[in-house]
């Protein structure tokens, strides 16, 4: 029996396909964020006069690549490792008046969009803190300037930068002051600065 003009075509087709696929994959890499060089960094305004500064030195996750540029985003902080400076601000932080971290022992960020943005990339996804999620939007820098490492380790560096209201996730403990206003701030400022490491 005669092939058809379709018959003939398929197998071609599914051949470009096939290579299209090996293709895509062979570009698409998935780093792995280096906790020993990373961390999360907040500033949150302190009785309406100052700026209290504080961080979480563990940071973990993965950043996709397609062709050098970033697709997707994957963090998980430890919560456990808030650092103020301050041991007893440390523990009242941990408890149940702000991250009950022994309930909630981990943040999330799993991105959503990536696109790029006149300075970096505008990166959109869902952060979750204390079991709540919302979605939250950051400008990212960096990652396109690659070094090698002493040990012949292929590293991007970058900085996400964004701002949350900690109310929205019950992160909302606070007490009035007697000239009026509150103790804490609602507006947190966020720096996560990422060091990531290419798969060999």
């Amino acid at each position: 029996m005669r092939q058809t003009k379709l018959q003939r075509t398929l197998p071609a087709l599914a051949a470009l396909l096939l290579v299209l696929a090996l293709a895509a994959t062979a570009n698409a890499q998935t780093w792995k964020v280096d906790p020993d060089h990373s961390a999360a960094h907040f500033s949150i305004r302190h009785m309406m006069i100052a700026q209290v500064r504080g961080m979480f030195p563990a940071v973990t996750g993965t950043i996709d690549f397609d062709h050098d540029k970033p697709t997707a985003f994957d963090i998980t902080i430890d919560v456990n490792s808030i650092d103020t400076g301050v041991e007893a601000r440390d523990a009242h932080l941990k408890s149940g008046d702000f991250f009950a971290a022994e309930i909630h022992p981990t943040m999330t960020f799993k991105s959503t969009r990536v696109f790029p943005a006149d300075d970096g990339f505008s990166v959109a996804g869902i952060l979750t803190i204390k079991g709540t999620p919302h979605e939250v939007q950051m400008i990212v820098t960096g990652l396109d300037d690659p070094r090698v490492d002493p040990w012949g380790n292929t590293r991007k560096g970058a900085t996400a930068l964004f701002s949350i209201d900690r109310r929205d996730y019950g992160v909302d403990w606070n007490a009035p002051l007697d000239g009026g206003g509150f103790m804490v701030g609602n507006t947190v400022k966020i720096a996560v600065d990422l060091e990531a490491i290419q798969p060999k």
